[in-house]
């Protein structure tokens, strides 16, 4: 071969690197279930560390108003990603096939649904919500998900008054008597019992929804099905680049709660801090995430899920395990160890 051809091979091939080094960087739009709070701190560290730039990724982070509303703003287009309720995936898998976002990624392996009335109060069992309030955040999986808790309690949900209010006053709702009962994350409503200088231990009763019959898996990572269809890569990326903060922020919570502090400077560094620490030793640690590792989930418990859900709102289908959820992206297992508590 010519020396001049083998110089212009050369120099097609250095172009070509040189191309791929400076591709443009993958946009995605990325919304969250809630505000700015100690659990959401890791993906500003995913992004603040440069996790997402490594995977080729530009991911623009947004604060969310309710794990349900995630999936329908994933649904219109506005975002890419986010982290959304599975239960809110199943509903819209039944309802608009080929419309609903997949989750590639169960974070919330135990979920946090809880309904909280006072302790001294007159609501002592499931049953006696019937002919009471019930607050909760418009939007939410709580109330969402609070008709299948009924139907598997023998509560008339239809007799439970339900009150949308936003979401900081939940919790003021019950203490001062305008609600009976309130359907909320329990981390949530218990840093704030905390941050209002009540006991959340003694001064109200919880009824958990894993509980009291309904076994559900609760929030995960979320994927548009455009996403998953056009750009694969972008979404292993992101799951990796997720998945390497999540146990960073497991394994060093103060990091977590630093980057949490750049993007709300009035975080309360002490409060947010439990609420994470919290929220990982309740709906992370769970035995199922110690055998399957975190991201990954058991089938047959999805498969009941799924029936639960489907039953309860009375689905005109109900959707198959790939519809709503897919391990493909997930790292290899090794690799989504929880680490130890502290």
């Amino acid at each position: 071969m010519k020396r001049s051809s083998v110089w212009a091979l050369a120099c097609v091939a250095a172009a070509a690197m040189i191309g791929a080094a400076h591709a443009e960087p993958i946009k995605i739009r990325f919304i969250l279930d809630w505000k700015a709070q100690g659990p959401g701190a890791w993906y500003y560290v995913a992004r603040d560390k440069g996790y997402f730039q490594a995977e080729g990724l530009d991911v623009t982070i947004d604060q969310g108003d309710g794990s349900a509303a995630a999936v329908s703003h994933i649904m219109t287009g506005a975002y890419e990603a986010g982290f959304g309720d599975i239960n809110a995936v199943i509903q819209n898998a039944a309802q608009r096939p080929g419309e609903q976002p997949v989750l590639v990624y169960m974070l919330y392996n135990r979920a946090p649904y809880a309904l909280i009335v006072k302790a001294d109060g007159p609501i002592k069992t499931l049953k006696d919500m019937e002919g009471h309030t019930l607050a909760a955040p418009a939007g939410s999986a709580t109330e969402r998900m609070f008709k299948p808790l009924a139907l598997k309690n023998g509560v008339d949900a239809s007799k439970v008054k339900v009150l949308n209010a936003a979401p900081n006053l939940i919790e003021q709702l019950l203490v001062n008597g305008q609600a009976d009962g309130i359907a909320q994350f329990s981390p949530t409503s218990y840093m704030n019992f905390l941050a209002m200088r009540k006991s959340p231990e003694t001064d109200f009763r919880w009824f958990f929804y894993s509980e009291n019959g309904l076994d559900l898996y609760s929030n995960g990572i979320l994927v548009s099905q455009k996403l998953l269809k056009e750009n694969p890569d972008a979404v292993r990326g992101l799951v990796k680049a997720l998945n390497r903060a999540i146990l960073e922020v497991a394994a060093n919570p103060d990091e977590g709660i630093a980057a949490l502090k750049k993007v709300e400077p009035l975080t309360n560094v002490e409060l947010e801090k439990q609420r994470l620490v919290y929220t990982i030793d309740h709906q992370l640690r769970t035995d199922e995430v110690t055998r399957l590792g975190l991201g990954d989930l058991d089938d047959t418990r999805l498969q009941a899920a799924i029936t639960t859900v489907a039953e309860a709102y009375a689905l005109p289908r109900t959707p198959a395990l790939e519809e709503v959820f897919s391990r493909a992206f997930l790292p290899p297992k090794a690799d989504r160890a929880l680490p130890p508590a502290h």
